[in-house]
C-alpha cells in the first residue's frame, strides 16, 4: 500500500466520524436523549464505537450525561454554537436595507462584516451608485490588520486575544500596510475613542475604507459596517462626512439588533 492509499484512507475514517458524530447530535436533538445501545443500533456500529464519539461530543460540552440512568442529552455547547449562528443570521436578515441606505446616501459600495476567527468575512454588501465602484467583496474573508472593518473587530477582541493575534507576523499587502504591534494598538485605542475606522491604501493601492461599529442588545460588538472605494473619491475631507454616515448606519443596524431600544 502507498503513502498516498494510506491518506487518502486516513482521510475518509476522518470523514466518517465526523459524520457519526453529527448523526449522534441529531439523534439526541430528535430523540431527546439515548442511552449508548439505543445510539449504536441508530448508527449502525458498535457500542463501543458509539461511546467514543460521545466521549468526544462530551469533552468539547456538546452532549452530556445523565449520571443516573445514563442517557446522554445536548449539551451546554449546542446553546453556544446556536447562538453564535442565531447572531450570524439576525445580522444578516437585518442588515440588507441599512447597507442599502448607506450605499445610497454615499454613493460607495457598502459591506457588513463579521469576525471570522482570525480574519473579518462580509456577509452583507450593496453597490453604491457612483459610475466606478468597488468589485464584490461578499464572502470574501479579509485581513484585520488592513482593512477598516477588520479594525473596529480587532478593536473590540478581549486584550488576551487581540495580543495573541498582534504577536503574529502581519502580511503586508501595500507599502501602507500597518504591521507594527506597538502602531497596530495604538490604531485600535483610536477606534474604540473614535467609533469608527479608517484605512487609506493598506489592503489595496487606490482604495480606501471606512466603517463603525455593530452591536447587539448588550453592546457587544458583533460586527462592522462600512464603505469602500477609490481614493480619488474617498480622500481627504470626505472620509469625515462617510465616518459620520457609517457611524449612523451602525447605530440603526445596533438598534434593529436590540442594542440601546
Amino acid at each position: 500500500m502507498t503513502d498516498g492509499d494510506d491518506g487518502r484512507r486516513g482521510v475518509a475514517g476522518s470523514l466518517q466520524s465526523v459524520d457519526r458524530a453529527v448523526s449522534v447530535l441529531e439523534v439526541l436533538a430528535r430523540n431527546g436523549g439515548a442511552g449508548v445501545t439505543e445510539i449504536a443500533d441508530e448508527l449502525g456500529v458498535h457500542k463501543s464505537t458509539a461511546s467514543r464519539l460521545l466521549w468526544a461530543l462530551e469533552s468539547r460540552g456538546l452532549v452530556d450525561q445523565e449520571k443516573e440512568r445514563g442517557k446522554y442529552y445536548l449539551g451546554a455547547g449546542i446553546l453556544r454554537l446556536a447562538g453564535a449562528a442565531a447572531i450570524r443570521l439576525d445580522i444578516s436578515q437585518e442588515s440588507a436595507p441599512v447597507c442599502r441606505w448607506l450605499a445610497d446616501e454615499s454613493g460607495e459600495t457598502a459591506n457588513v462584516a463579521v469576525l471570522d476567527g482570525d480574519a473579518a468575512v462580509n456577509i452583507m454588501q450593496a453597490r453604491g451608485t457612483a459610475e466606478v465602484a468597488a468589485y464584490n467583496w461578499l464572502g470574501r474573508r479579509t485581513p484585520l490588520h488592513a482593512t477598516a472593518s477588520g479594525k473596529v473587530l480587532l478593536a473590540a477582541l478581549p486584550t488576551p486575544v487581540r495580543e495573541t493575534l498582534l504577536a503574529q507576523e502581519q502580511e503586508r499587502f501595500t507599502e501602507r500596510t500597518v504591521t507594527a504591534p506597538a502602531a497596530l494598538r495604538a490604531e485600535a485605542d483610536a477606534v474604540a475613542a473614535d467609533g469608527f475606522a479608517v484605512t487609506q491604501q493598506e489592503l489595496e493601492d487606490g482604495l480606501n475604507a471606512v466603517a463603525a461599529p455593530v452591536r447587539r442588545y448588550d453592546g457587544t460588538v458583533i460586527g462592522a459596517i462600512g464603505v469602500s472605494g477609490p481614493v480619488y473619491r474617498m480622500g481627504g475631507d470626505r472620509l469625515s462626512a462617510l465616518a459620520e454616515s457609517c457611524m449612523a448606519a451602525a447605530a440603526e443596524l445596533s438598534r434593529r439588533l436590540g442594542y440601546g431600544s
